[in-house]
């Protein structure tokens, strides 16, 4: 049994989910553009740093909010 965190979901086909099994971390980012991406991390650290270079600031000016909110569902995992 493992278990399932939403960071986010905007629709049907934009969303992330964090898989927890184990000690192992599955981050599921579903996007209309680009399909299902995932991602195994083997620590919450290696995700964390993996979430901070996939969601820079640089990326979010004017919506800095929604970048926060993100990580801070990342980092309640």
């Amino acid at each position: 049994m493992f278990k399932k965190v939403q960071i986010y979901k905007t629709d049907k086909y934009n969303m992330l989910n964090v898989e927890v099994q184990g000690k192992t971390l599955i981050v599921r980012e579903i996007s209309d553009q680009w399909g299902e991406e995932c991602h195994t991390f083997v620590s919450r650290q290696e995700m964390l740093h993996w979430a901070e270079n996939r969601f820079r600031p640089e990326d979010f000016v004017g919506k800095e909010e929604e970048r926060a909110s993100i990580m801070a569902g990342f980092r309640a995992i």
